[in-house]
């Protein structure tokens, strides 16, 4: 029997596309799976009679491709959406206690590019409310004490518990890169706009990044082959790529533990043979802070005017706090603002161009998932990525003594987000090398 294991994730796919696995005998399996692990992770929004759906949309697919050369890539990939993005058959709740039928949309352009690649809906995951800071009731699948993270919290913990192999996310300040991190997981938040984000709730939509989980590159490269426009697969470049550490105020944000782990990685890495520079960046970093989180607050604001008035009582008093402050934010102010994503994204971008460097590095997260669930953690550290949107990975990259993971997160430069793939596979080398 073939295992769910991430490393099997091809392996199962090319067992589904040839017939040499049963598509419904597979879904059995996940749910066995599902059963044993689900009720301790909470990581899907609860749905009656999931799997018997699952089984018939798996017959369903079977009909259609009878012949395993006709079947698509992703053929029978069963996967988790953050319940923010619209998705035809399920409700949209969004962590929300407002009135489910005033949040309903068409689907997710990106989720209908899923389907046709072949692959089913296993459910919507949780979210926080409105993709913002009040939490749902994930829990990280490492340490069910523990935040698994947020805003994606569901999708994250969905694939650090190997309920599924990808599941979907989105990121407007640090929510896929510091649940991925917490949890485990290859998170992938690519360059502001490569994917669509058409039938996604907005938090604020100069900021929003639609992404995904996977727990391994391969899948990882696969899912964005599918959904990123105009994707141009890149080979593994000949020659050993430069690292890139953004000195100074920005990694003053991080723990001392996290950052004691972050230079041992960092040795990992130049000891297979890679440079690493220490870089002075971001001088302006608490600027940098004040005014993404002004984008957020103001857009927001406006997103949810009307439900906001309407519905005042039901909204999580964080997400009431961000959208009164938000209120009292001029135009001009925000105008500004939005200004200084270009400036940031230039900073970097020539940063790496003058000292040759073809990704940054830096920690993923403030530190290990904290303990309890009142809290999803701190973005801070994924806070310039998003706000710049250039496009990032979270890797794997070790645990702490209490046994929690941690994470590298890798950055390269506008819109180059398959040589972000295509190094990224040198620093899993490397590390890989380390470790053996």
């Amino acid at each position: 029997m073939l295992s769910l294991r991430p490393t099997k994730t091809d392996n199962v796919l090319k067992a589904l596309r040839n017939n040499e696995l049963d598509l419904v005998e597979h879904i059995n399996q996940v749910e066995e799976h599902f059963k044993g692990r689900e009720p301790q992770v909470l990581s899907f929004i609860h749905e009656e009679g999931r799997f018997d759906r699952l089984r018939r949309e798996a017959e369903s697919l079977v009909d259609k491709y009878p012949q395993p050369g006709d079947r698509p890539d992703l053929f029978g990939m069963v996967i988790g959406v953050k319940d923010i993005f619209h998705v035809e058959g399920f409700q949209t709740r969004a962590g929300s206690q407002i009135p489910p039928e005033v949040l309903q949309g068409n689907e997710a352009e990106f989720v209908t590019r899923l389907r046709e690649a072949g692959a089913l809906i296993m459910g919507k995951t949780v979210s926080t409310e409105f993709a913002y800071f009040a939490p749902g009731p994930t829990r990280n699948p490492h340490n069910l004490e523990h935040t698994p993270g947020g805003s994606s919290s569901g999708s994250a913990a969905a694939v650090g518990a190997e309920l599924v192999p990808l599941a979907l996310g989105t990121q407007t300040i640090g929510s896929i890169t510091r649940p991925a991190s917490f949890c485990g997981v290859i998170g992938y938040k690519p360059s502001f706009d490569r994917i669509s984000k058409e039938g996604v709730i907005p938090l604020s939509q100069s900021l929003d990044h639609v992404g995904f989980f996977t727990n391994d590159l391969e899948t990882a490269n696969n899912g964005a082959k599918c959904l990123v426009d105009d994707w141009k697969e890149q080979e593994t470049l000949k020659e050993k790529p430069v690292f890139g550490v953004p000195e100074g105020r920005y990694l003053e944000e991080a723990s001392s533990e996290m950052l004691h782990h972050f230079r041992e990685t960092l040795k990992r890495i130049q000891n297979t043979g890679y440079e690493v520079k220490s870089i002075r960046a971001m001088p302006d970093f608490e600027d940098i802070v004040e005014r993404h989180n002004l984008i957020v607050a103001a857009e927001a604001a406006q997103n949810h005017k009307v439900w906001f008035e309407k519905y005042k009582e039901l909204y999580h008093p964080k997400t009431a706090a961000l959208l009164n402050r938000g209120k009292e934010i001029r135009s001009d102010m925000l105008t500004m603002a939005l200004q200084g994503r270009e400036t940031l994204r230039d900073h970097l971008s020539s940063l790496m161009s003058a000292e040759g460097i073809d990704l940054w590095l830096s920690p993923s997260a403030v530190g290990a998932a904290p303990k309890g669930l009142d809290s999803t953690g701190d973005p801070i550290m994924n806070l310039p990525w998003t706000h710049s949107g250039l496009p990032t990975l979270n890797i794997p990259s070790g645990k702490n003594p209490a046994g929690l993971p941690l994470g590298l997160q890798v950055a390269a430069g506008w819109y180059e987000d398959e040589k972000l793939f295509a190094c990224s596979k040198h620093i899993l080398a490397a590390l890989k090398k380390e470790n053996s």
